[in-house]
């Protein structure tokens, strides 16, 4: 049986569940999929609406300086979480927690800063590192001091299951307002975005307004982000450095060591973090600053991924912005450089999968290396549809290449949920009118948990 059978479903309702249920779910599916081809080359001929206009998210005039906005959390180690946050003036760093609402017996301090950016003169960007925290726990905090707004999070669990919702290229429209809706409805444990979050494109309030679109979600569950080139926001003469917006308000934990004791990157442009108690380890890497054979991340993600045990590392998933494989019209090849300085490296480690943005479509690939279908290669996986104001790349190549499985010009946002040590159930939900539907899924398989694939002397890295 192929490490991955792909079968396409629509149904308007989530696929999930644990314990003995889902035992019996992933039994019976797999024996469903043991008689299909390995691959199913599907294009769909569903035809979206046009995409909305961008959100008009101005901030609370009622608030004052010392309230906190735009706050998002994310993990900064296997039992604490940074918590980001801008005010308006000048306010304490400091971010108090408890267990219950209203009772804060715990409190961190961490560091404020700012920037500016040709005229703009942002807030003051708050970040703090709480913990160490219980897994599966919800803690209620408040930022600042600031008792005009309370906040809660859920920490992530620390064994499997462990859910993933992926979404790429979010921006701020309309379909962006209806892929929140459908990403609020789901219980997940984590969010992962590949990259162009705000397309704020040097209109440095867009920053603003889109910390303020996604707030209710991301101050209440983790938010792990890489770069796109959305986010380079480069101006020769005027602004010289690249990613300043996105470096000073998106704080991710590149500094900090995963608990498979990896090296930190030491560039917030790329690192990697373990979920689940070190089950999955997650790569975010960056398709935007060098990559090469002899440069920084390229030794510190092989670096990274020696230090791994696939025996406790059960899956291992990587995020970049430029597909690596691509049949849509759009983006052609601009993901080849990378994928040729770092293919080698991920197929050594037998990586389970990549997911990509970048292209306004979905895609799911067969698992494939070095251009051609390998049962041992990670499954790719485009999802850069999230809402962005651009509109969709609908041009598919044809006819379509055989290592290509599902592909859809559709808005929409991705599911992941890592069952147990040897399957991950993949699920791809459509924005269909605003109704969330079911139109691509998947099981994916451990490569770790293949013998074919474990034999390290074959291994390339």
């Amino acid at each position: 049986m192929a490490a991955a059978v792909g079968t396409r479903r629509r149904s308007s309702r989530s696929r999930s569940g644990g314990g003995m249920r889902m035992a019996l779910l992933v039994v019976v599916v797999l024996a469903a999929a043991a008689a299909l081809p390995a691959s199913l080359a599907v294009t769909s001929p569903y035809v979206r609406p046009p995409p909305r206009a961008t959100l008009s998210l101005l901030r609370d005039d009622d608030a004052d300086d010392q309230t906190p906005q735009q706050v998002h959390v994310s993990m900064a180690g296997p039992d604490k979480m940074r918590v980001s946050w801008i005010t308006d003036g000048d306010a304490p760093a400091t971010v108090e927690y408890g267990t219950a609402p209203g009772q804060y017996t715990r409190s961190a301090t961490g560091a404020t800063t700012t920037y500016s950016y040709v005229r703009y003169h942002s807030g003051r960007i708050h970040h703090a590192v709480v913990g160490p925290l219980q897994p599966g726990t919800t803690y209620y905090y408040r930022c600042s001091g600031s008792t005009a707004r309370d906040f809660s999070f859920r920490t992530p669990p620390a064994t499997l299951p462990f859910k993933f919702v992926i979404v790429g290229d979010l921006g701020q429209t309309g379909w962006t307002d209806s892929t929140l809706k459908h990403v609020a409805a789901a219980d997940y444990d984590a969010l992962l975005l590949p990259g162009d979050l705000s397309y704020a494109d040097f209109v440095q309030s867009r920053w603003d307004s889109f910390g303020r679109l996604v707030e209710p979600l991301a101050s209440a569950r983790p938010w792990m982000v890489t770069e796109g080139n959305h986010e380079v926001e480069k101006l020769p003469l005027l602004e010289p450095t690249p990613f300043k917006a996105y470096n000073a308000r998106w704080r991710m934990p590149y500094d900090a060591p995963s608990a498979a004791g990896a090296t930190p990157s030491g560039d917030n442009l790329y690192y990697s973090f373990d979920a689940a108690g070190g089950a999955v380890h997650v790569l975010m890497l960056g398709s935007y600053t060098d990559y090469a054979v002899g440069s920084t991340q390229r030794a510190w993600l092989q670096r990274d991924l020696a230090a791994l045990d696939r025996a406790r590392a059960a899956f291992v998933v990587a995020l970049v912005h430029a597909p690596w494989y691509n049949s849509n019209e759009a983006h052609r090849g601009q993901g080849d450089a990378m994928r040729a300085a770092m293919e080698d490296l991920l197929y050594g480690t037998r990586v389970d999968a990549v997911f990509a943005g970048h292209v306004h479509a979905y895609e799911r690939f067969a698992r494939v290396y070095a251009g051609k279908e390998d049962p041992c290669g990670p499954v790719h996986v485009t999802v850069g549809d999230g809402g962005n104001r651009e509109g969709l790349a609908d041009k598919f190549v044809d006819p379509q290449p055989a290592i290509s499985a599902f592909r859809e010009a559709s808005f929409g946002h991705g599911r992941l949920e890592v069952v147990n040590a040897t399957h991950a159930l993949w699920t791809w939900h459509r924005n269909d009118d605003d109704d969330p539907v079911v139109a691509d899924q998947v099981w994916i398989t451990s490569l770790a948990a293949n013998p074919a694939c474990n034999n390290r002397t074959n291994n390339k890295m």
